[in-house]
């Protein structure tokens, strides 16, 4: 049963993903299989804000005022059941390559800023997170085509379209990113894994070695549940949005699970924070379409450039 905190901000969205809110009280959002971005209202009116050729997905607000998206490139394709919709298998002749993009949100305009990484070539960027320092931090989730799937990492990269770095390399299946509030601890979760792992930040865009002080895997969850998207709250909360059981797992900076907040879509993708005191969380469920809200029972966190 879903949390009744939980109210519908709107409905009707082609699989939300990527939510940022925005100062003016809207959420931005991407629909990755209604290939665009979209503006919701706090009434809950939408507006388009660009068309996306590929799939967009994961979403951040960058120092100079753009969005920056993952463009995961064509990694699935609509898989309509009933009233719901679910990413189904990957389709070569629709992919387009993985990016990430730059937005303007006022023109619309969508401009490519990495397709590569020296020789590598982005499969599926996901999710994207700034850092205080004007650099981004960034999943490839990789691409699963039948009988072979992508070994992927985790990437930083400069807005300017100057700098990227493979950080973290191999990890499978990354989805979700965030940082503590510090910004000394970055987090990914894994989705098929359904796992979340931590490194030190020791610098914009480095990692610390690993240690036995501070195990490289934060938390696991029993049974069959799979991570998506995820956010970090004020307390170092990293939330993460759970498939399969559909809701968000709440897991302490310590890796305990202290909480589960159940939303009733098995793709619950993804969580952001908005509002006065940024103690709104604005939570994507994909396959019914749909933007929630709750008052979040812990502080909010502001991000960098929000």
């Amino acid at each position: 049963m879903a949390n009744s905190a939980l109210e519908t901000v709107t409905t009707g969205l082609r699989f939300p993903e990527g939510p940022v809110a925005m100062p003016d009280g809207s959420v931005i959002l991407t629909e990755m299989f209604g290939h665009q971005l979209t503006r919701v209202a706090p009434d809950g009116t939408k507006s388009k804000v660009a068309d996306v050729v590929g799939l967009p997905n994961g979403l951040a607000l960058g120092p100079d005022g753009f969005l920056y998206m993952c463009n995961n490139g064509g990694a699935f394709t609509p898989l309509q059941m009933g009233d719901l919709l679910f990413p189904g298998e990957f389709d070569a002749s629709k992919y387009i390559g993985g990016r990430i993009q730059k937005v303007d949100i006022g023109t619309g305009q969508v401009t490519d800023l990495y397709t590569h990484c020296g020789d590598i070539a982005l499969r599926a960027p996901n999710d994207i997170v700034f850092d205080a320092h004007g650099g981004f931090w960034f999943t490839d989730h990789g691409i699963r085509d039948h009988r072979v799937a992508d070994r992927t990492g985790i990437y930083y990269a400069k807005a300017d379209g100057s700098f990227i770095e493979e950080v973290v390399f191999p990890v499978d299946s990354p989805n979700g990113i965030g940082l503590s509030p510090s910004g000394d601890r970055v987090y990914w979760a894994e989705t098929h894994t359904g796992r979340v792992y931590q490194r030190a930040v020791t610098a914009p865009g480095k990692v610390g070695p690993i240690s036995p002080e501070v195990p490289t895997m934060l938390c696991g969850l029993p049974g069959y549940q799979l991570f998506d998207s995820l956010a970090v709250d004020g307390e170092g909360n990293i939330c993460v949005a759970t498939l399969i059981n559909g809701g968000i797992t709440v897991i302490s900076p310590k890796g305990e699970v202290i909480d589960f907040i159940a939303t009733d879509d098995r793709i619950t993708t993804n969580i952001c924070f908005g509002g006065e005191d940024f103690r709104t969380a604005y939570i994507t469920v994909s396959s019914t379409g749909q933007l929630l809200k709750m008052r979040w029972p812990w502080k909010g966190l502001r991000l960098n450039y929000q």
